[in-house]
């Protein structure tokens, strides 16, 4: 049982960086789908495609082949939820990296909620 599911996907998806895997595989769900949307967007992922193994389904996430190191960082955990209004929007590593912000648009990055002029929950950083 994961209890962090988000805090899993980042891990998986670092861990499999570093060990310089193609692919990996992760649980699926909705929110999932959206931070890899997300992420695919702004060229961190290469692509994902939802696969079915047994009799649930799963993420299959093709790893970007530019990136040696990516660094993923939960902001937002279960025991403590971040949450940020428009105007604490600041940008990540001086503008090199995202955050992923969910807001009631949708998840997106905090320049893009900065923009939309929207707050939402910090979920994580990118760089």
């Amino acid at each position: 049982m994961v209890t962090d599911p988000i805090a899993d996907l980042l891990t998986r998806i670092r861990n499999a960086v570093k060990a310089r895997h193609a692919k990996t595989v992760v649980s699926y769900s909705k929110l999932k789908v959206a931070i890899l949307e997300v992420l695919k967007k702004n060229s961190f992922v290469e692509d994902f495609r939802i696969v079915k193994i047994g009799s649930f389904n799963h993420i299959e996430i093709e790893l970007s082949p530019k990136f040696q190191e990516l660094n993923l960082k939960r902001i937002s955990k279960p025991g403590q939820r971040i949450y940020v209004k428009k105007g604490e929007l600041k940008p990540v590593l001086s503008g090199y990296g995202i955050g992923v912000i969910s807001t009631p648009q949708g998840v997106m990055t905090t320049s893009e909620a900065r923009k939309s002029g929207l707050g939402g929950e910090l979920l994580c950083e990118i760089w």
